[in-house]
């Protein structure tokens, strides 16, 4: 530093700034240089250092540049005011980080269990023959698909209440089943492919399901001696019943059953 000042890249270089941010203070008169070299390069006094330290301080504490001048600049201003205007908003601030930290960490969670209930929580939402253990297995099995993060997105967001809502809902079509076949329904027949379609829309509170998806879970229900015992607790035959009217509905759009992908 000379005895007229110091110039503007070691001034930016003992602040912890950047030239340009110095030059852009400057240029709007929020800071500059009172002194010149002889040579003609502009100095900073030590008054000047002393005003970009203030301004490096309330830069940081969050006020911007018009206020900042405003502290400075206009007699009588209240510094106070303006520290509590800004405290203000950084409490609003931390409270809106605290809620995200509490999704971000709900999500993680659904990301590795599936459902974010206790097991006695499963139980009532899902009935007595909900097995807990379910949800982990699946998450073995799927866990790096699409459809797992899908079914853990809205997972994270459902409380034991809605749980227990989707798990009426899925009742209710379970009924609807029933009736179906008592009715006297078959599959490929009108009713059999109206059932189908609400299939697809009941079954997406878990996660949006496609035909060709659809045809694998159809085969599941069947196969899976978890899944065959459910349907045919409503109906005997149920799950065969199932799986054959997605098969005949698949194939009358075109898709082949035993051929469809996951997809």
């Amino acid at each position: 530093m000379s005895e007229l000042g110091m110039p503007v890249g070691e001034t930016a270089t003992r602040l912890g700034l950047t030239v340009r941010t110095l030059h852009h203070w400057d240029e709007i008169g929020l800071a500059s240089p009172a002194a010149r070299s002889s040579v003609g390069y502009r100095l900073y006094t030590d008054d000047d250092l002393e005003r970009l330290r203030r301004i490096v301080v309330y830069r940081e504490l969050g006020l911007d540049l018009d206020a900042i001048r405003q502290v400075l600049d206009e007699p009588g201003s209240d510094v106070a005011a303006q520290l509590r205007v800004q405290r203000a908003q950084l409490s609003r601030r931390i409270a809106q980080l605290r809620e995200l930290d509490a999704d971000l960490g709900r999500m993680i969670d659904a990301q590795e269990r599936g459902i974010l209930l206790s097991d006695e929580e499963q139980r009532a939402a899902f009935g007595p023959g909900w097995d807990p253990r379910w949800p982990a297995e699946a998450r073995a099995t799927y866990g790096g698909s699409p459809q797992w993060q899908q079914y853990a997105e809205r997972s994270a967001a459902r409380s034991p209440e809605d749980w227990a809502a989707v798990t009426a809902t899925m009742a209710a079509f379970d009924a609807e089943l029933g009736a179906a076949v008592d009715a006297g329904a078959i599959p490929g027949d009108a009713r059999a492919n109206a059932l189908v379609e609400r299939h697809r829309d009941v079954f997406s509170q878990y996660f949006p399901l496609t035909r060709q998806m659809q045809v694998h879970l159809g085969r599941m229900y069947a196969g899976d001696e978890r899944f065959a015992a459910h349907y045919d607790a409503v109906r005997p035959g149920l799950a065969v019943w199932l799986r054959d009217a997605i098969d005949a509905s698949a194939r009358a759009h075109g898709i082949d059953p035993d051929t469809a992908a996951w997809e």
